[in-house]
């Protein structure tokens, strides 16, 4: 028996050496990963000196995100990151969408970016005084937004955004929007559609009394027009008021914007006598009241000025030829005005 044990003893000493030195070679490689993942983890990926744009899609995952940045040469060690990333309790945060990445940022910090959500925020201008048609051309043309769009004319939009059957113009509110890519056109739309709409259901209880408008869509049709007749920003309420005292007398608007407007193609740039002798619907020297629909996207200050117009007896407006406008109380005055602003014209 004891020379069994003593047979085995050195065998059992060789293990013991070959453990210890097992253990050896794993605290080393140990502590060479923790030393290597920390260099990872404090040091810059490489980011170009210009900085990077890393888009995310909808459903990735860490690890396809890691391989994304490692196919784009920003790092080669994929595996730190999405370690790195559960140690930090930011695996399951990480948002999709458009990134700008700077150059000198750090794996941590770049995981915090992703999951910050602070997308890059793209922008589009729907401008005060266009038309439906100008508004959707200018959509259609933008290169971020997704065109889920089969047509851009009004019917297609209006059922695609929600709302069939409705008129479109002047129902979009026109504003500087900021929008991150993968943004569909349908909901850019329907978005601008639904900020109109707030609008006017935030100011129109507001207004003040005695305005001839049953309607905040009454309102809308007559901001359009003031828009539309506004060169000068400051005169939006004076002309509101024109405009109201007006529909209180039963006087017809006689505005041009409406004529050109009713014309539609056949307006080539200038409003002839028999013109505006054409009756349209929208021909408001012809009817009385206001067109049946708005003329173009009326801004917020012209809803505003609608809402409040300046207080005055002036029933006339001509313009000078300069953005402004010439206010007259009686149709003597405004012939006067007429005769001298349209003489220096010619």
């Amino acid at each position: 028996m004891i020379d069994r044990q003593q047979q085995l003893r050195p065998l059992r000493d060789s293990l013991f050496r070959l453990g210890g030195l097992v253990l050896l070679l794993a605290s080393f490689a140990f502590a060479w990963l923790l030393m290597d993942f920390q260099s990872f983890r404090e040091n810059p990926v490489a980011i170009p000196p210009q900085g990077l744009t890393l888009f995310i899609k909808p459903g990735s995952g860490l690890k396809s995100i890691a391989r994304q940045l490692q196919k784009q040469q920003v790092l080669d060690k994929p595996a730190y990151l999405v370690f790195l990333a559960r140690y930090l309790k930011l695996d399951v945060r990480i948002k999709a969408g458009e990134f700008n990445l700077p150059a000198g940022i750090t794996p941590e910090q770049l995981l915090r970016r992703l999951s910050d959500g602070k997308v890059v925020q793209h922008t589009i201008t729907l401008i005060e005084g266009e038309t439906f048609a100008d508004m959707v051309q200018r959509v259609a043309a933008d290169t971020v937004l997704v065109h889920e769009l089969k047509a851009t004319d009004a019917q297609t939009v209006m059922a695609a955004i929600g709302y069939p059957g409705q008129h479109p113009e002047g129902r979009f509110l026109p504003e500087t929007y900021h929008f991150p890519r993968g943004t569909t056109d349908i909901d850019f739309l329907r978005r601008a559609y639904l900020d109109m709409e707030n609008f006017l259901e935030q100011h129109w209880p507001q207004r003040d009394k005695d305005l001839p408008l049953k309607t905040p869509y009454e309102a809308l049709i007559l901001a359009s027009i003031v828009e539309k007749e506004t060169g000068v920003a400051e005169e939006r309420p004076r002309i509101a008021g024109v405009f109201i005292r007006r529909l209180k007398k039963g006087m017809r608007l006689q505005t041009d914007p409406t004529v050109i407007y009713g014309m539609g193609d056949d307006y080539k740039g200038d409003i002839r006598f028999r013109d505006l002798r054409r009756d349209t619907p929208y021909n408001t020297y012809t009817r009385h009241g206001l067109p049946p629909t708005p003329i173009a996207m009326p801004g917020k200050d012209a809803i505003l000025a609608v809402l409040h117009p300046a207080a005055g007896k002036a029933l006339y407006f001509v313009a000078r030829g300069d953005g402004s406008h010439k206010f007259s109380a009686t149709l003597k005055e405004h012939n006067r005005a007429v005769d001298k602003y349209q003489r220096k014209k010619r």
